[in-house]
């Protein structure tokens, strides 16, 4: 992995689609990387997601709140808080006004999770670029949106 045109054995009509092609290829690359490395801890990124979210949170959120904050909105967020729960690194709390409303926050194990993960450090391709590049990739990737 290091050159999108290698990479992909393509050439492109201008650096535009060159560049959208890479932020996709990326995209997808990562995901990969990141899946390999939440395997090892039996979550998926979008569980990932899900629990870090919660960690940020002060008090017990309601599951509504947890979806709309989600990096990648998914349409199966319920059934992934299902296995977190399982899994009994979140916990689900039925609001006492409104028995329909339903909040989740982290248990002690889901932060004992995350603080592994944190633990393990910045992802090693990441260790290539400068905290200046970031800044730039993340500048531009805000422009784009």
């Amino acid at each position: 992995m290091g050159n999108i045109s290698e990479d992909i054995r393509s050439s492109f009509a201008s650096n535009k689609v060159k560049a959208l092609i890479n932020i996709k290829y990326t995209a997808g690359w990562i995901n990969s990387k990141e899946t390999e490395l939440f395997k090892s801890f039996d979550i998926s990124p979008q569980q990932y997601n899900i629990l870090r979210i919660l960690r940020g949170a002060a008090k017990p959120m309601q599951v509504q709140t947890v979806k709309d904050r989600m990096i990648e909105r998914a349409p199966n967020a319920t059934r992934l808080m299902d296995k977190l729960c399982d899994k009994k690194l979140i916990n689900r709390v039925r609001c006492e006004e409104d028995r329909r409303v339903v909040f989740v926050e982290i248990t002690d194990t889901g932060l004992q999770i995350l603080k592994q993960i944190d633990d393990k450090g910045v992802p090693d391709f990441l260790q290539k670029i400068t905290e200046e590049e970031a800044k730039i990739i993340s500048d531009i990737l805000d422009k784009i949106r």
